[in-house]
């Protein structure tokens, strides 16, 4: 498959995530007064750390790939007659978690994917707090670099008794009867798309989301996730796709279980 651009040019799209992260983290140390917290249609918040984040990222891609466009959940609202013809584009969370840096519990990301054919191919993660990177990249890998550190390639594996993570703002009681069918008794609780890196890593084995979520929540973590090697699929273990009609997500497994 081909994909627009080379693994030489990773560094200089970790740079426009990092930027995104310095400005979320200007206003994530200032007052809560002046974050400027309104309500969205679908009731999530936003803050002017999601605008701040926004701007920088689309400029930014931008830049650097103008023929690729970009998708933002910031900037939501291209019609599907528009979106269909496209044969890759950016998909991006600004501020994925903003619930969580409303909190001030520091498990919020940036979240950057690159979408070819209804799947992702590149995914980028960037958690402002920690200064930590995680990238998958197709027939790549997938890595994490801490700080200034070198790229360290990280894999999914199995364990027994396996791990579940889910999220901390949106439990739900068809996950638990989901995990239990399954005999998976330990659950991990974290923000945002951290579930993903969770499992990249090989920290957790199972992540499982009952109920909606929106396609620039997923991609990265998906490709992340992917190319650690494990697998996503929805929940009756289609192809998850992306570019869809409608950009809610339905209920979705990413897991490395023993016997899949």
């Amino acid at each position: 498959m081909y994909i627009p651009f080379l693994p030489d040019d990773i560094p200089a799209l970790i740079a426009i995530a990092k930027e995104a992260g310095k400005a979320i983290l200007k206003v994530y140390h200032t007052d809560m007064d002046e974050w400027h917290i309104l309500q969205k249609s679908d009731a999530s918040p936003l803050t002017v750390a999601d605008t701040l984040s926004h701007r920088i990222i689309s400029e930014g891609l931008t830049n650097l790939f103008p023929a690729i466009p970009v998708l933002s959940e910031e900037g939501r609202d291209i019609p599907y007659a528009q979106r269909k013809d496209w044969e890759c584009y950016w998909c991006v969370d600004p501020l994925d978690g903003t619930k969580e840096f409303i909190s001030r519990n520091g498990e919020f990301t940036v979240n950057i994917a690159l979408i070819i054919g209804n799947a992702p191919v590149f995914g980028l993660i960037y958690v402002p707090v920690t200064d930590t990177v995680y990238y998958g990249l197709n027939d790549h890998g997938s890595f994490q670099i801490v700080g200034s550190g070198e790229a360290r390639n990280i894999q999914a594996r199995t364990s027994e008794p396996p791990v579940a993570v889910g999220s901390k703002s949106h439990k739900t009681a068809a996950e638990s009867t989901f995990l239990a069918s399954r005999g998976i008794q330990q659950v991990v609780s974290i923000g945002s798309s951290l579930k993903f890196c969770l499992i990249a890593e090989g920290k957790a084995q199972v992540y499982y989301r009952h109920g909606p979520t929106m396609e620039w929540d997923t991609a990265a973590g998906h490709a992340i996730a992917v190319n650690s090697g494990a697998r996503m699929t929805n929940a009756d273990g289609s192809a998850f796709t992306y570019n869809k009609v409608n950009l809610v997500n339905g209920s979705f497994i990413c897991s490395v279980l023993t016997g899949e």
